[in-house]
């Protein structure tokens, strides 16, 4: 007895959410590096020349004046200093833009923001909702930079200093996961 066309489809259909389903479900150590992992997110007001140089500015000057000898315990102890902060850092952003001659402030948060799989340099980071330090400049309109502030990845002497576990390094450092993250990134956009 010959099947339907119809039938056929319905179940290639099934088995293809199925595999959609299990694609977006985050194996223990990609988890592991969203509950691990703070990361800094500065927005330029525009994408003018003159605008991504002052976030670059705003940058160094930030991981100069905010960056700390003393590494946090853990992500939750990062992450509570950072709001802790919030106040003195949007200050210092504020004075930093009118030194610069800029006539815009900026807009500081602690929130949980999502992120397409990224590289960084020779990491790879998940896609996935990661707290993060978010700095708007002006509007935030314009190109972003990002790393990861805790663990202190921003400046390169923290590179000895990365407090994953040995599965997330094995999972950040492993590039052949960077197709994974891609298609978990496909799969996550058309959840949206």
């Amino acid at each position: 007895m010959k099947r339907k066309p119809s039938a056929i489809v319905s179940v290639a259909a099934f088995i293809l959410a199925l595999t959609l389903v299990i694609a977006l479900i985050p194996t223990e150590a990609e988890a592991a590096i969203y509950s691990d992992t703070v990361r800094l997110h500065i927005r330029a007001r525009s994408d003018s020349e003159e605008d991504q140089a002052v976030k670059l500015y705003i940058r160094d000057k930030l991981l100069s004046e905010f960056t700390t000898e003393k590494l946090p315990k853990n992500k939750e102890e990062a992450e509570e200093a950072l709001r802790l902060r919030i106040a003195e850092i949007t200050e210092a952003v504020d004075g930093w833009l009118s030194e610069m001659g800029c006539d815009y402030g900026c807009k500081v948060t602690v929130k949980e923001e999502w992120f397409d799989t990224r590289d960084y340099g020779e990491f790879s980071f998940p896609s996935g909702v990661y707290t993060t330090l978010l700095i708007e400049l002006g509007g935030g309109a314009g190109e972003n930079w990002w790393c990861v502030m805790y663990p202190p990845m921003c400046r390169e002497v923290a590179v000895g200093n990365i407090c994953y576990t040995t599965e997330e390094s094995r999972l950040i450092y492993g590039g052949r996961y960077a197709v994974k993250f891609k298609l978990l990134e496909v799969c996550a956009s058309l959840a949206k």
